[in-house]
Parts: structure tokens; sequence; C-alpha cells
């Protein structure tokens, strides 16, 4: 389901070139979209019972899709799934343990990226979304919540090739549903990959 929102998500984006008639005209001579993807470090912020002894962080997978509006204003949608390094449930009683760790989101917002400095372009961006939380638990029905997100973050991009870019980033996200608001969730952490930008893309920042 993660996958469709995603996918539906960059259709989306790619319908909206109409935009381009409030910029420059510059922006014509291509579509100013840029899709990437990397490896994401977060910590998962979860600290329940039957994960004894773990330091809360996972590794997983993060994609995003960038699409200029305006000097270097835009919008942005991401996706990310954590489910890498996951800790070994346990239970001090015996009892078995149902589900395992694992945190998903999609978010769509706004971005803003600065002007490129010796190749390197600054950016900063608050999105939000849906976030899924899968967890393990003595009850077998009661493994999973999923809640509304909100995130702010920065990084850098660095250009490598063309319109290819590094990208590092770092996010801050709040789950203000989980557990019905009674307990906090706020994943945090860095994601490394690439962006590639559609020809004519990099002209406009």
């Amino acid at each position: 389901m993660r996958s469709k929102l995603v996918l539906a998500a960059l259709l989306t984006l790619l319908t909206l070139p109409a935009l381009s008639q409030v910029a420059p005209a510059a922006k014509i001579s291509g579509l100013p979209l840029g899709v990437g993807g990397g490896f994401t470090d977060f910590d998962t912020d979860y600290y329940r019972p039957y994960i004894p002894n773990w330091s809360g962080r996972m590794i997983g997978i993060s994609a995003w899709a960038d699409y200029s509006v305006f000097h270097g204003l835009g919008v942005e949608v991401e996706g990310t799934s954590i489910f890498g390094n996951k800790p070994t449930p346990h239970d001090d009683y015996g009892l078995p343990i149902y589900g395992s760790l694992k945190e998903e989101s999609v978010q769509g917002g706004i971005i803003y990226k600065y002007h490129p400095l010796h190749g390197i372009r600054p950016f900063v961006k608050a999105l939000g979304g849906v976030g899924r939380i899968d967890f393990p638990d003595i009850n077998p029905f009661y493994t999973s919540e999923n809640s509304a997100l909100f995130s702010v973050g920065g990084g850098i991009e660095y250009k490598v090739w063309r319109t290819v870019f590094v990208r590092g980033q770092y996010e801050y996200q709040w789950w203000p549903d989980f557990r019905s608001g009674s307990q906090n969730l706020n994943p945090s952490g860095l994601s490394i990959g690439a962006t590639y930008y559609l020809r004519g893309a990099h002209r406009h920042y």
C-alpha cells in the first residue's frame, strides 16, 4: 500500500508542469523535477517492553521527488521504510511475542533550496503525512498503529555529474496520534543518497 501511495504522489508531481507558467521563462526548457533515493539510519524512538537492551536505531531506505515552483521554492514527496537491524523481542515470563518492529511513512510538503555555492546546495523542508509502525507485543491483535505525522529537516546536495547530486539530510518527526497521543513518538535520523534532475531542472536554483 505504501508503494502505491508513493507512486501516486510521483504521478501527481508529473502533472504539475502547468505551474511552471508562473516562473521565469527559463523553466520552459525542461521539467523542474528531481527524483532520488538512498539509505536511512534512524533512531526509531521506540522503547517499550519486549525489546530489552538495544540502541533504538534501525536502517532502511527512502525515496523522494522534488518539483521546483519558483526560485528554489518547491514541493517534495517522500517515502521512508525503516526495517533493517531489527531488535529481538523477549518476554521475561516466556510468553510468546507477536510482530516485530518496523516504521513506514509517506509525506508531502514544501522544500526550499538555496543557491549553490562551490557545487554545494543547502536545503530545508517541512513535511506532513501518515505513518505506520509495527511493534512486538504479547497481544496478537495489537501489533501495529497508524498515525498522522509531521517533520522538519534539512541538508545539502553536492553536484557530482551534470544533473546528478549526492544528498545528505537529517529529519525529525512527530507522530501525535501514536497510542492515542498518550506516548510521544519522535523518530529522527540521517539519509544519504542521490538525486537525479530531469533536463533543465538544474538551471532553476
